[in-house]
C-alpha cells in the first residue's frame, strides 16, 4: 500500500502564528518517533518567491506529514500528545484543514 500525505492548512487567530508554531514544534520530535511517521513539519511562505506563489499569508502554516498508512495516520490522531495540543492550540486557531492524499 502506498503512503499516505497529509496537506494540513492552520490559519493562527491574528498575530497568534509564532506562538502556535512554538507549540506546534515542541510536538514535533514526539510525532516524528511515532510508529509510521515519515515527515512532519511547519512549513510557511517563501519570501520573495515572485508573482508564481500564491501566498497563504502571515497567520498561516502548512503542516507535510507522510505516514506509512491510514492506521499510522490514525493513531496519530488519537494519540494523548496530539489530544493535548488541540487543547492547548484551541484559542490559537482560527481555521484548519486537512488534506489526506495518496500517489496518484
Amino acid at each position: 500500500m502506498p503512503s499516505i500525505h497529509v496537506i494540513a492548512v492552520i490559519t493562527a487567530r491574528p498575530g497568534q502564528r509564532q506562538a502556535l508554531l512554538d507549540l506546534f514544534n515542541k510536538n514535533v520530535p514526539i510525532v516524528k518517533a511515532e510508529a509510521g511517521c515519515i515527515a512532519y513539519e511547519a512549513t510557511v511562505d517563501v519570501e520573495g518567491a515572485g508573482p508564481m506563489q500564491a501566498e497563504f499569508g502571515p497567520d498561516t502554516f502548512v503542516v507535510v506529514e507522510q505516514w506509512e498508512s491510514m492506521q499510522a495516520l490514525g493513531a496519530h490522531a488519537a494519540a494523548p500528545h496530539m489530544k493535548e495540543y488541540s487543547k492547548q492550540s484551541k484559542n490559537m486557531v482560527a481555521d484548519s484543514k486537512i488534506h489526506i492524499l495518496s500517489p496518484a
